[in-house]
């Protein structure tokens, strides 16, 4: 299996190019933040670093440093994969890189423009512009798998408004993406699919509650982060999509880590099985008094 994780250098894109490499693929781990130079994120993490876990997972981890705003890093990108494999079998675009854009629950006359449409390209448009470049070499071959990673899955976000316009613009797109390139692989035997993780205890999570992934329990926060889940679960549930030989059935639809783990039976590091979405809709949102242990 050949794999490019868009976005791999933490949280998820990280979760979902580990659990690619202890199903036995190569991944091609993509971003903007390297040991030698950081991203506007200014974050720790590294491509570099997510690479070698994915060799120490069982798999070949090969970092490449892309601005998928780049067509032309892009583009290079795709002629290397071509050229070292000659083909592609599975694109996760997990590019985001905006924590730092947005506002919560800021009205539109409030939210700082420049920011909001910072936000909005760094979240779509590379979305598009990867797969631009890269979806003619899946089509190749049959089966290939494009993965389009959101928060929320279309039924969720349909009837709720996420937190601000940029961002609830933002996530409603990329469930669409699912959806579209779903439509436009169906010729060619390929399969597109949006994944959301649940309540994600990502490397910047953590750092925000002041916890570690040993204590996160401790964090000052609202119930749903006791239903919370490591990026290993998610990056569990994609390569059970990938390496399933009837994913066909899941094209064009938009599912939650949640739903993956109950078809697909894994659990996440702890031997948990957290139902967040589920938890939000049955307890958070009608205000009901429900365990959250009963969650996981």
């Amino acid at each position: 299996m050949i794999a490019v994780v868009a976005g791999a250098t933490r949280g998820t894109g990280r979760g979902i190019a580990v659990a690619l490499g202890a199903a036995g693929a190569t991944v091609y781990c993509t971003g903007r933040s390297t040991r030698q130079r950081r991203s506007e994120m200014n974050r720790p993490e590294t491509i570099e670093e997510t690479a070698e876990l994915v060799t120490a997972a069982g798999g070949t981890g090969i970092p490449v440093q892309v601005d998928h705003l780049d067509p032309a890093q892009v583009a290079a990108l795709a002629e290397r994969v071509e050229r070292e494999h000659g083909r592609l079998d599975v694109l996760v675009n997990d590019v985001w890189g905006s924590d730092h854009l947005w506002e919560w629950e800021t009205p539109v006359w409030k939210h700082d423009m420049d920011k909001g449409f910072r936000l909005l390209r760094l979240a779509i448009d590379t979305h598009v512009i990867t797969s631009r470049h890269l979806l003619p070499l899946m089509i190749r071959n049959e089966g290939g798998l494009v993965v389009e990673v959101t928060d929320g899955t279309w039924a969720f976000n349909e009837t709720r408004y996420r937190e601000n316009v940029y961002y609830d613009l933002a996530k409603v797109s990329v469930n669409r993406l699912g959806f579209a390139w779903a439509n436009e692989l169906r010729p060619y035997g390929g399969i597109g699919v949006a994944v959301t993780p649940g309540f994600l205890r990502s490397e910047a999570m953590l750092d925000h509650f002041g916890v570690t992934e040993e204590n996160w329990r401790e964090a000052k926060a609202d119930p749903a982060w006791q239903v919370s889940e490591t990026p290993a679960y998610v990056g569990r549930g994609v390569a059970a999509l990938a390496t399933d030989p009837d994913r066909q059935r899941w094209s064009g639809r938009s599912v939650s880590s949640e739903e993956l783990a109950e078809a697909y039976g894994f659990t996440d590091v702890d031997g948990s099985r957290p139902r967040v979405w589920s938890f939000i809709t049955e307890a958070v949102e009608p205000g009901k008094e429900l365990n959250p242990a009963d969650y996981r």
